[in-house]
């Protein structure tokens, strides 16, 4: 990667001899979006406390710009975090919480006023400086509290589930608010949630977590179409994941019939695991496809259909644009490059896709 801002090096961290972090490696280059993801639990908000220095390692270093900051202090970081709850001074209005931080750095008045001003229009909240907190919306006090840690000119901001407190349609409107200040500003953007579709839609790269090991990195079109074990196929996006059986290269099979797929490298007659989206399954008639089963359930999403389809044991999720009538017989065909194969998981913590279902 093209110039580091940060790197994790090692970090393992433990809360009462429970693991959270178990030897974290993490790149974060300048200017990037990167989105931590995950379940509650997974050590995503620990990390992001690393990072802005108000938990320390138990073992591992933080490297800032390529030095050591792993025993700094919050302040003594040229990082700022956004928390959920906001944080903002109540007996204080709009401009004296995004002055804060500049007052304590003893700032000019004239600064501090030009800094207000502009935080003020990059956050939409024009003409808002004189207000109280509580008489804003949720959604204006998150854009107070992002302001506030800008006008601090931070290399990198720690956002830890800012969204989290908001409607649907606010949290959308912030996604793309967030983007456009990032684009403005120019500084790393550390995102933590759990929110599938957020991480998705805002971030340059997407680290996917799980009990405190990384699980893949990469950019959101990767993540969801080349997902690397169950677990991340699983927790991003619906998946159907099967057991299936890799008869030779470019052949699996999957409750007892064997079809096409574009996948090389595994043994004979390996046991693997098989993951394919709803989206790409194909509802035929029965005599087309590739398996049959019944329909026995279609509910409307407004954008699709998701209709499941029993065969055998198994239940297949479907999405399409065309309903289908519950009690059916239809057939189910997909295209081989839309045929997910997975080695199946030789450890406890690759288990989890399996022990969360």
């Amino acid at each position: 990667m093209k110039d580091v801002i940060l790197q994790l090096d090692s970090i393992s961290k433990s809360f009462d001899e429970k693991p959270i972090l178990e030897k974290l490696n993490l790149e974060i280059g300048r200017n990037e979006f990167v989105t931590l993801l995950g379940p509650s639990g997974c050590g995503k908000s620990t990390t992001l406390r690393i990072i802005g220095g108000f938990e320390k390692p138990d073992e591992g270093r933080v490297i800032f710009e390529g030095k050591d900051i792993t025993n700094l202090s919050p302040d003594k970081r040229n990082v700022n975090t956004v928390f959920q709850k906001y944080s903002l001074f109540p007996n204080m209005n709009v401009e004296e919480n995004i002055a804060f931080g500049l007052k304590l750095k003893k700032k000019s008045q004239q600064y501090i006023k030009d800094k207000i001003n502009y935080a003020l229009k990059l956050v939409n909240m024009d003409g808002y400086g004189h207000r109280k907190p509580m008489s804003l919306s949720g959604g204006q006090q998150q854009r107070v509290a992002i302001a506030r840690a800008i006008v601090n000119e931070p290399q990198i901001l720690l956002l830890d589930e800012p969204l989290g407190a908001l409607d649907l349609k606010l949290r959308h409107e912030m996604q793309r608010e967030l983007i456009k200040i990032k684009k403005e500003v120019g500084i790393t953007f550390i995102y933590v949630t759990h929110d599938q579709e957020e991480a998705l839609t805002m971030s340059d790269r997407i680290v996917v977590m799980n009990k405190g090991i990384v699980q893949q990195i990469g950019t959101s079109k990767s993540i969801y179409d080349e997902p690397q074990n169950a677990f991340v196929a699983d927790f991003i996006g619906d998946s159907n994941i099967i057991d299936g059986i890799m008869k030779e290269d470019r052949l699996v099979q999957i409750q007892n019939v064997s079809i096409s797929c574009v996948d090389e490298g595994f043994g004979k007659d390996e046991l693997v695991d098989v993951v394919i989206r709803p989206e790409d399954l194909v509802i035929v008639k029965e005599e087309k496809g590739f398996l049959k089963g019944m329909v026995i359930s279609v509910i409307f999403k407004g954008a699709y259909y998701e209709i499941k389809v029993r065969v055998g044991n198994y239940e297949w999720k479907v999405q399409s644009v065309n309903p289908a009538q519950p009690g059916s017989i239809v057939g189910l065909t997909i295209l081989p490059e839309n045929i997910q194969i997975m080695h199946k998981p030789h450890s406890e913590d690759a288990e989890v896709a399996k022990e969360d279902e």
